[in-house]
């Protein structure tokens, strides 16, 4: 399977919503989303493992409802477009060290060489009520601020990119993060330097993409092999 920007976006948000359960970073809940013009571009609230482009669901960037069978979550989608235009994509996820993650801090720095393309920290959303209401998709909007990724306590993670697989790239990235966070908090390690996060995040727009093209086609090899 050939992954491309150039596809139609709705075959690129199911292609990576695809990708996302095969790899186990969801379970019955999630969404993956792209924009296109002055609407988005939504999975279905459905099993993201059986959604198809054909199931996607069109909503306006500036809409006061959704639509039938859209993520009442998509709330928080809308607040992420319309607050950063340059956003493209955007993946929802549940990696499980997230959850463990949010119940012990507001924030993370960098632990690892990737993880500084999620930006200079990643902060953690301090509240775990459902993200279902506009007010609280924006309120979600401004806590993620100069990051790529919110954890967001007791629910998951969300993450933004320009492309859906690189989102989904980016949430892979944040679910290792955390599990080394949690692995090396307690131990006398020194913390990544400036200099270090720089020389990544220089580097960012040319190796996250690839990570993201490289997820996509080890999940599709896996699906087929089943």
């Amino acid at each position: 399977m050939s992954f491309s920007t150039t596809q139609p976006i709705e075959v690129q948000v199911s292609d990576a919503a695809r990708a996302m359960a095969t790899m186990g970073l969801v379970d019955a809940f999630g969404h993956v989303s792209a924009r296109e013009f002055g609407h988005m571009v939504i999975t279905p609230a459905a099993d993201l493992e059986t959604v198809e482009a054909s199931n996607c669901i069109r909503v306006l960037l500036n809409a006061t409802s959704l639509p039938p069978g859209c993520p009442a979550e998509a709330w928080a989608h809308l607040a992420l477009y319309n607050r950063f235009p340059a956003t493209g994509a955007i993946a929802r996820a549940q990696p499980a060290a997230s959850l463990a993650v949010g119940m012990l801090a507001d924030r993370i720095a960098p632990t690892h060489g990737q993880a500084c393309w999620l930006g200079d920290s990643v902060p953690v959303y301090p509240s775990a009520l459902l993200v279902r209401e506009a007010d609280r998709g924006l309120r979600l909007a401004e806590a993620i601020g100069a990051s790529d990724a919110l954890i967001l306590r007791g629910n998951g993670a969300i993450t933004m990119a320009a492309d859906p697989a690189t989102a989904v790239a980016t949430m892979s990235v944040l679910a290792a993060a955390c599990t080394v966070w949690l692995e090396t908090r307690d131990a006398p390690v020194a913390a990544m330097s400036a200099e270090e996060i720089r020389s990544w995040q220089a580097v960012k727009h040319e190796l996250l993409p690839r990570l993201g093209a490289h997820l996509l086609r080890k999940a599709a090899t896996t699906r087929a092999a089943r």
